[in-house]
């Protein structure tokens, strides 16, 4: 069936990709494929959909319809896509990454996250191989290594949709431009999922369109891809509720009470702390977006030094709007060392970050393989783009803790005065 004849598939330097096979206009219908030959968890055979427990997830389901498919091979109404899909060896998510190629990583949450998926993906795999063995026509040779790169080639190529996930045969060639307008969208009355062209394009161009606004750490985890210097870089941190902290039990508990649950951490049985999410600072006045005032209030629960001063921002939080720590603390000596806390938790991951970033700068570039190469080029773009990040916050706490050093300086001249 016909998808387009504006376009055509060619070689890119990130695979199979599609290209301009006429000139586009901004606005043209590029790309059209009918719901009805989209792959959805729907597809897997029947007699398999039974024996499979509710909690097999669409990636999983979506991951045997491709095994059964590929093993149909020229007899699959699918083939002329299956045959283009990536083979294994081909797809650079990090849960296809040694355990010496994922350490590149260590300092960012895409090596822990990475570590969980890949355990995530063995579970489910050893619980529905009792089903799989059931039909050894199919399934009887494939092994692990198969079931994680056709998830994997799943949650890189599938799109959502109104069956949860669907392959869109072809659609999912469209390489990721961040900046780009163009976006997969979904027609419930015409029945097809469709591209409109963003911009305009010559014969031979490479059409791109957005997956979404990504940092590095989802491109990588997602799609084995990462972007120079990403505008949407992210980082996510760990702050913890020190085990020695006299004031541990009273912390615990108020974070609970006002919707800041903790969870138990990986590095102790009982370390307790919140993950959270900064972006870059882009303000020049370094006013603060990117930094959450839900981490700015965690760090002002971690520096109480007495229950009175907790009770107090309890207090505080039923006089206004119910939100705990929100506003900046009386004392502005506490204030103050509320955010050196955390501005002491910044220094320290990005000394980790640095240090990670000088190991890859020197190794040996031309006495390692292409994969590698690749691998090392992805880690450094995702570890320089979050050091970004960190920097930027970093900068953001110095200026706000000067700033109140020496307005507090004012305010004691002017009394001695």
């Amino acid at each position: 069936m016909e998808i387009s004849s504006m376009l055509y598939i060619g070689n890119s330097i990130y695979g199979r990709s599609l290209f301009a096979s006429k000139f586009v206009q901004y606005g043209d219908c590029i790309l059209k494929v009918p719901f009805d030959v989209q792959l959805t968890p729907e597809n897997v055979l029947p007699e398999v959909r039974v024996l499979l427990d509710d909690n097999v997830g669409h990636i999983a389901r979506l991951a045997i319809v491709l095994l059964v498919e590929q093993k149909l091979g020229q007899e699959s109404e699918w083939y002329p896509y299956m045959s283009s899909l990536p083979r294994k060896g081909e797809l650079h998510c990090p849960v296809f990454w040694s355990k010496k190629e994922l350490e590149m990583v260590q300092p960012s949450s895409v090596y822990k996250e990475t570590i969980d998926q890949h355990a995530q993906i063995e579970k489910e795999y050893l619980a529905i191989r009792p089903v799989l063995d059931r039909f050894p026509h199919f399934f009887e040779e494939v092994t692990f290594e198969d079931y994680i790169h056709a998830c994997a080639a799943v949650g890189s190529r599938a799109w959502g949709s109104s069956k949860g996930l669907s392959l869109i045969p072809f659609a999912d060639f469209l390489n990721h431009d961040g900046d780009s307008d163009a976006i997969l969208l979904g027609d419930e009355h015409k029945q097809v999922s469709e591209v409109i062209a963003g911009r305009e394009y010559v014969p031979g161009e490479q059409v791109l369109i957005r997956y979404g606004k990504f940092p590095n750490s989802t491109l990588l985890v997602d799609f084995g891809f990462t972007i120079s210097c990403n505008r949407y870089d992210q980082v996510q941190i760990w702050v913890n509720v020190l085990e020695h902290d006299p004031l541990r039990v009273i912390k615990l508990d108020v974070l609970a009470k006002h919707h800041m649950p903790t969870i138990r951490g990986t590095n102790g049985v009982d370390s307790f702390g919140s993950y959270f999410v900064i972006k870059e600072v882009r303000s020049s006045r370094r006013n603060g977006k990117g930094i959450p005032q839900s981490l700015r209030a965690f760090g002002r629960v971690l520096s109480a030094v007495s229950p009175q001063e907790v009770k107090d921002m309890e207090i505080e939080a039923a006089a206004n709007d119910g939100r705990l720590a929100r506003r900046p603390l009386k004392n502005t000596t506490r204030e103050i060392e509320a955010h050196e806390l955390l501005h002491s938790q910044i220094l320290h991951l990005i000394q980790e970050y640095d240090a990670s970033l000088k190991n890859l700068a020197t190794v040996n570039l031309p006495s390692i393989d292409r994969q590698l190469a690749y691998r090392r080029r992805m880690a450094h773009d995702l570890l320089s783009g979050e050091l970004r990040v960190l920097n930027s916050a970093n900068a953001w706490l110095t200026n706000y803790c000067a700033t109140l050093s020496r307005g507090k300086t004012h305010t004691l001249e002017s009394h001695v005065s």
